[in-house]
């Protein structure tokens, strides 16, 4: 068995792919009508024909939970940050925010209500690090990773 995508349900369709190709840089790969697939891995399925496919005639459609989120990777996420502020109307689950291995994400809603979080790419949180003057065993030490993981972010060679 091979996994294939993600699907999420939206209520108007055309506003969620308008949002995640404006928001999220999104392009649409296929456009079958009532459902739209993205890049990045997953497609929108407009609500109607989501109820059809599950049996639904009214209710037990949840909008707005907080049950999971999509993911992305920036590799510059200061850039990314201004420009999602500088958009508009995206209604943010909390700002710019540093975990605290070191990666600095944003999480927002979709108009449906879905989380989608944009993190700093992993092998740009070790260059920053790296070029803050931190060694490779401090980046290590600081994310709570191997010197291993910090080189492969590099495409360094393990050590022997």
């Amino acid at each position: 068995m091979n996994y294939q995508s993600t699907l999420l349900c939206v209520q108007d369709l055309q506003a969620s792919v308008a949002f995640y190709r404006d928001v999220l840089s999104l392009s649409v790969i296929e456009d079958f009508g009532a459902n739209v697939t993205l890049t990045g891995g997953f497609s929108l399925q407009s609500l109607e024909t989501w109820k059809g496919f599950i049996d639904v005639l009214e209710g037990d459609i949840t909008f707005r939970h907080r049950a999971g989120e999509l993911y992305f990777e920036e590799d510059d996420i200061d850039a990314f940050w201004q420009r999602l502020r500088a958009i508009g109307g995206v209604q943010l689950v909390h700002g710019l925010k540093e975990h605290p291995w070191g990666q600095r994400v944003v999480r927002f809603y979709d108009p449906d209500g879905h989380i989608i979080e944009v993190g700093e790419a992993m092998p740009a949180v070790v260059r920053r690090f790296l070029a803050s003057g931190l060694t490779i065993a401090q980046t290590a030490k600081r994310m709570d990773v191997s010197e291993d993981y910090v080189r492969r972010m590099m495409n360094v060679p393990a050590q022997e």
